[in-house]
């Protein structure tokens, strides 16, 4: 959860969705979409085609699902994502470009897998899918 406006101070997202209950990617919209079609079809035209499908891809991974976030001193925390596609459109929400979200229950990771590390270790900003070796 790392915004990919380079104005969004490091860590202030990964704080506010850990703080929260969160999960989720950027992409401001204004005003705020009213459904998950309207907020997918808008990004499309407001940024691109990837930042509208990195959305569609985020809101269709089940609940349930386990996703892992890393602060900026280096401690992961796993999480497991507990509700539907939502917007936020609250000043705090804009200002950390987290406004596309899912409730989500987050605990420290003690062991993190090798996988994970790697994909963190890549330095991307991007809501991105994580396969175990073997």
């Amino acid at each position: 959860m790392r915004s990919r406006r380079d104005d969004v101070p490091e860590g202030l997202a990964v704080d506010r969705a850990l703080t929260l209950g969160l999960c989720g990617i950027g992409g401001i919209l204004q005003p705020p979409p009213a459904t998950l079609d309207d907020a997918v079809a808008r990004l499309s035209t407001a940024y691109d085609e990837r930042t509208a499908r990195r959305l569609q891809r985020f809101a269709e991974v089940p609940e349930g699902a386990t996703v892992w976030t890393r602060e900026p001193d280096g401690l992961y925390h796993l999480g497991h994502l507990t509700g539907p596609w939502k917007y936020d459109a609250s000043p705090e929400a804009e200002a950390a470009d987290l406004v596309h979200v899912r409730s989500c229950v987050w605990t420290p990771a003690p062991d993190v897998p090798a996988a994970v590390e790697y994909a963190f270790s890549r330095g991307g900003r991007n809501f991105q899918r994580i396969r175990s070796e073997g």
